[in-house]
Formats: structure tokens, C-alpha cells, sequence
């Protein structure tokens, strides 16, 4: 299988315990899509990434206590697959 390249997009972020310090976070992922129209030309990479992987979603709990906090929505990360062994 090749390499390939997503790209994702944070559209919540749950903390836990709900009370207190949180020890961990979990972050919802989307692939990055527009409402609207996207330019004729092909120019927004967003819409690059639509073509060809137009919709998904990924969750992670995050237990880092240096990555706690971090994250913000709207966040847009790319997520490279690489096979294993």
C-alpha cells in the first residue's frame, strides 16, 4: 500500500474528570470540508484533501500531561499512514 496524507481537522475536545484537573482529553477529528463554494481554480488545499478523502472522522484520547490543554478546535493537523511491518 502506498503512503498517504490526510488532512484533519479538531471539532471537540472533551476533558476529563469533568471536575477538577483534567488527566486527559478526548479530541474529535474531521476531514476539513467547506460550506460553499470552493474556488475554481483548485487553489484551497482544503478542497484538494476533499476530493480524494471527502469525508471520515477519527477520536484519540490524549493521557500526555504535556500535550493536556494544548489542543484548541479548529486545530487542522495532517495525519501521514505508513505501513508497518
Amino acid at each position: 500500500m502506498p503512503e498517504m496524507r490526510a488532512k484533519v481537522k479538531i471539532t471537540n475536545i472533551a476533558s476529563y474528570p469533568t471536575v477538577g484537573t483534567p488527566t486527559q482529553e478526548a479530541l474529535t477529528f474531521d476531514f476539513p470540508s467547506k460550506d460553499g463554494a470552493y474556488p475554481a481554480d483548485g487553489s484551497d488545499e482544503d478542497q484538494q484533501f476533499a476530493k480524494f478523502s471527502p469525508c471520515g472522522s477519527l477520536s484519540l484520547t490524549v493521557t500526555n500531561p504535556a500535550l493536556i490543554g494544548k489542543f484548541k478546535v479548529d486545530d487542522k493537523f495532517y495525519l501521514d499512514f505508513t505501513r508497518v511491518d
